[in-house]
């Protein structure tokens, strides 16, 4: 990460806290830290503008929400070329229902998390892609049954090697 500034124990400290909790008042975090509001203000500025922080947000319980299904979504091109990969991915960009898209090595090319409100709706939004001639020459489909795991949170501390 050329150009970015180093990461200390404190800033860690303080990514760890906000992701954990991203509404967390500065006078907080800065005791949560070991830091003055001042200083810990101005790191966290730092980190914003160095782009360690891009965003805050809220995580909402769907649950809670809607009736809902998550299906991951395995998907092979026809074609590799360069142009088929760019076509694919900036429709696939486009779709609400499409919460996560991640170009693989392996026996396919993407996998996809679709949320919608059942299966039948997730049916049509395939029937769409499908229909928009993106090149996709095969797809596999595995409906969710129950999340056991979802972390919100990054293992900063285990990602981060302090000794370099």
């Amino acid at each position: 990460m050329a150009g970015s500034p180093k990461l200390d124990r404190i800033d860690i400290n303080i990514l760890s806290t906000l992701q954990a909790q991203g509404n967390i008042t500065n006078v907080n975090l800065a005791s949560a830290v070991g830091l003055s509001p001042s200083p810990c203000l101005q790191r966290v500025k730092r980190l914003e503008k160095a782009g360690y922080i891009q965003n805050y947000r809220a995580v909402l319980n769907l649950k809670k929400l809607a009736d809902h299904v998550i299906v991951f979504t395995e998907i092979t091109l026809a074609d590799h070329r360069r142009k088929d990969f760019i076509k694919f991915e900036n429709e696939i960009r486009t779709h609400d229902n499409v919460v996560e898209c991640h170009l693989l090595s392996g026996g396919y090319d993407y996998l996809l998390k679709f949320v919608a409100r059942g299966v039948s709706q997730y049916q049509e939004i395939m029937e769409n892609l499908l229909d928009r001639n993106l090149g996709i020459d095969k797809y596999f489909s595995y409906i969710v049954i129950k999340p056991v795991v979802e972390k919100h949170s990054l293992p900063i501390q285990d990602l981060v090697n302090r000794d370099e």
